[in-house]
């Protein structure tokens, strides 16, 4: 099988000595020529000779095997036609600046890791190759014995690995992301608790501070007092316990909505009754009366009574609390394309516009409200409680202007 392989160049010269010298040098020439040719057969890269016009002296089966091209067919080619005819992209490779022939033109060893060598059919894979100059006996250079190798499935490793490398990247990113997301939600809970620990400080010790006053005058001056101002000071305690007791209840709604328990069960409501019936309560009395607008005498819609009281009052007494008692306050009601709108509107202090996107945040009050009380609790309960009943709320504000929150809510709930 090797004979059939049998190398060009060497075949010649073991020609040339069989003519000239006896027959042990003959056999020992045919012997070294068989090994050469044996090494080169079993040689899993391919190797190739060229003389110095660039054509092909000698090719091992492995590089013909690469290239798919007989062996027989190519001895005398010019190997550059060959496979090293254009590059990676399609575009002419010219031999002057092919670093192959650059070995037996300046003498050099060039070894190149990124071609391409192109096969019989046309097709190109990438390559490693070593172009190393040939001397002879007196030290000049006949050609140039080339190298390479097929580094198809190392490229497609390295790409595996490139991958692997870029998708452990992202997900080190994506949970860098979320650990830096989970660390700001804890500096964000940590605020919400310092400022839940400051709310209940300041919220209660102010009402406990005057019941515990008017308990204290009470006791001290029971034979002083008339009744009129005694029952001033327990209408102050009566007033004070109540406004605890409503933060108490605020908190306590927060909880069960965090907990998911707190369940919604809709009634068919009269709302023009309901918004009616609501004002008139003492809570809502005011020198300048709240106006109550709404185009339909009756207006029937299934909702959660508890919970549209409870976003009512909250915006309601928003309203009353930040709007001097000459200015006006609105509570509008309209149905539009199956929404039940419901506007409480104010010519009140405000909101500042660094406020409007923490409005709704539990514990939050706005940079301008100064020393007028509350929770900070409200605005958050009316979101979720609108929320609840698939609805939305909105806000337009303007420092000085006045404020109007509206709800809309769907009537087939």
């Amino acid at each position: 099988m090797a004979r059939n392989h049998e190398l060009p160049i060497l075949h010649s010269a073991a020609s040339a000595h069989s003519s000239a010298d006896s027959t042990p040098l003959k056999q020992t020439l045919e012997q070294l020529r068989h090994q050469h040719q044996l090494i080169l057969n079993a040689v899993g890269e391919g190797v190739y000779g060229l003389d110095l016009n660039g054509h092909v002296t000698f090719v091992n089966p492995a590089a013909a095997a690469m290239i798919d091209w007989p062996i027989a067919e190519l001895i005398g080619k010019s190997m550059h036609v060959v496979l090293h005819h254009s590059h990676a992209d399609g575009s002419a490779y010219r031999r002057e600046d092919c670093p192959i022939y650059a070995a037996f033109q300046d003498g050099s060893v060039r070894r190149v890791t990124d071609e391409v060598f192109w096969r019989k059919d046309g097709t190109a894979f990438p390559v490693e190759y070593i172009s190393t100059p040939m001397h002879n006996e007196a030290g000049q250079i006949i050609g140039a014995v080339v190298t390479f190798r097929d580094i198809t499935q190392r490229r497609w490793a390295e790409e595996v690995l490139q991958r692997a490398n870029e998708e452990l990247e992202l997900k080190v990113q994506e949970r860098t992301a979320k650990l830096q997301q989970a660390n700001h939600q804890l500096r964000e809970l940590s605020e919400m608790r310092s400022r839940f620990v400051s709310m209940l400080c300041h919220e209660f010790c102010n009402p406990l501070n005057n019941i515990a006053l008017s308990v204290s005058s009470l006791n001290r001056y029971d034979q002083q007092l008339r009744p009129a101002e005694k029952t001033d000071y327990l209408l102050g305690i009566e007033a004070n316990v109540e406004r605890m007791t409503q933060m108490i209840d605020d908190i306590l709604v927060i909880g069960k909505i965090e907990a998911k328990v707190l369940a919604v069960t809709p009634q068919s409501l009269d709302l023009v009754a309901f918004c009616q019936s609501l004002l008139a309560e003492q809570e809502y009395l005011r020198p300048q009366p709240i106006q109550f607008v709404c185009r339909s005498r009756q207006l029937i819609a299934s909702l959660d009574q508890q919970l549209l009281r409870s976003i009512l009052s909250n915006l309601l007494s928003n309203a009353k609390r930040y709007t001097p008692e000459d200015k006006a306050i609105w509570l509008k009601l309209a149905r539009r394309k199956g929404q039940i709108i419901l506007q409480v509107q104010d010519q009140g202090m405000g909101i500042l516009a660094q406020d409007k996107r923490h409005l709704f945040e539990p514990f939050h009050r706005g940079r301008n409200v100064s020393n007028i009380p509350g929770t900070g609790l409200g605005l958050s309960i009316v979101k979720q409680f609108v929320e609840l009943q698939r609805g939305t709320v909105e806000v337009v504000s303007r420092v000085g202007r006045g404020t109007t929150f509206t709800v809309r809510l769907p009537t087939d709930f």
